[in-house]
Order: structure tokens, then C-alpha cells, then sequence
């Protein structure tokens, strides 16, 4: 189907990449750099976003518009390679493994091990005590990494909302939990 003369979806008739990647990646670039250095990768931050910014135009959703919020699309995409990247690099780390005839042999602390497991122990059952939606707020952003705003938007909370589901859940944690 022929695209009308003022559709802003092709920069010219023989480029073949979308006039809106172009704002989208003027308006999201330094976000989606910090996005990147908060998980770990600061060093390849510039590589990801420019590789995830790729993988949108070349999309055909983002092509036809049918994509609502490229920018939260654009952090999935950058989740996806990060994972990617993270297997590839367990997979290196896997062929220079030394069998276990060649490991260092160090003793066990059991006193430490037994404390460890007491103390995950103890910080289990007090999760177990939360409120669901305290409980997953607080896995949100401590296990998986969401800043509260991706959390607020997920959950359709009020970052201030999150901020009290936070608090809440490590006041919970503090009165539950003692690892002396």
C-alpha cells in the first residue's frame, strides 16, 4: 500500500531507515546508556544502544507504527542482549574451566555456611510475611534491577508509590530480619 507524501515513517523513498528511529534515538540515547551501565555494561553501553537501536529499525512493527512505546521496546531489546551477551560470556568462561583435580582444595567454614544458611533462612520467612505487591515491588528492583519508574509503570503505581512500597518492605525486613 503506497504511504502518503507526509507519512514519517521512511526519511526517503530509497533509505531504507525509519524517520522516527532518528528522534527516538536523539531523546533516548543517554537514558538508555545509563539503562545499560546500571546492569553492568558500562564499557560496551555505546555498543548495546547502538545495536539495540538497529535491532528497532529493522523491525517491521516499528516500521508500520504498530509498536506503542518503542522506548520501553528499546529496553526489552537491550535485556535481551545482555542476557545474550551474559550467556555467551558464561559459555567462554565454561571451555577455561579447570577440571576439579586441578582446583584448589580450601576448607570449609561451617560455622559461616551454617550462619549463611540461617541468616537466607530468616530473610525468606520475612518475605514470606510481606504483602504480595510489597513483596514483588521489592524483588523488582533488588533482583531483576527495574528502576521504581519502570516498576510505577508496570504496575501502574505513582513512583512515589513505589517509594513507599520500598520503604516499607525494608522497614519490614529490618524488623523481621537480625544478622547479628
Amino acid at each position: 500500500m503506497p504511504r502518503s507524501a507526509s507519512s514519517p515513517a521512511r526519511a526517503d523513498e530509497g533509505d531504507d531507515v525509519p524517520r522516527g528511529i532518528e528522534t527516538l534515538y536523539r531523546s533516548e540515547r543517554n537514558a538508555l546508556m545509563r539503562f545499560i551501565a546500571r546492569r553492568g555494561a558500562t564499557d560496551e553501553a555505546s555498543d548495546i544502544a547502538q545495536e539495540a537501536f538497529v535491532r528497532l529499525a529493522q523491525n517491521e512493527d516499528f516500521r508500520t507504527d504498530r509498536i506503542a512505546r518503542p522506548a520501553a521496546y528499546l529496553r526489552q531489546i537491550v535485556r535481551n542482549l545482555l542476557r545474550d551477551r551474559a550467556k555467551a560470556a558464561s559459555r567462554r568462561d565454561d571451555r577455561h574451566h579447570l577440571p576439579h583435580e586441578n582446583e584448589l582444595i580450601c576448607p570449609v567454614n561451617e560455622i559461616a555456611r551454617l550462619e549463611a544458611r540461617d541468616g537466607l533462612a530468616r530473610v525468606e520467612a520475612a518475605m514470606r510475611l510481606m504483602k504480595p505487591r510489597t513483596r514483588d515491588i521489592f524483588m523488582a528492583h533488588r533482583r531483576d534491577g527495574l528502576t521504581y519508574g519502570e516498576i510505577a509503570e508496570r504496575t501502574g503505581m505513582s513512583v512515589k508509590g513505589v517509594e513507599k512500597q520500598m520503604s516499607r518492605a525494608i522497614a519490614h525486613l529490618m524488623r523481621h530480619v537480625d544478622l547479628d
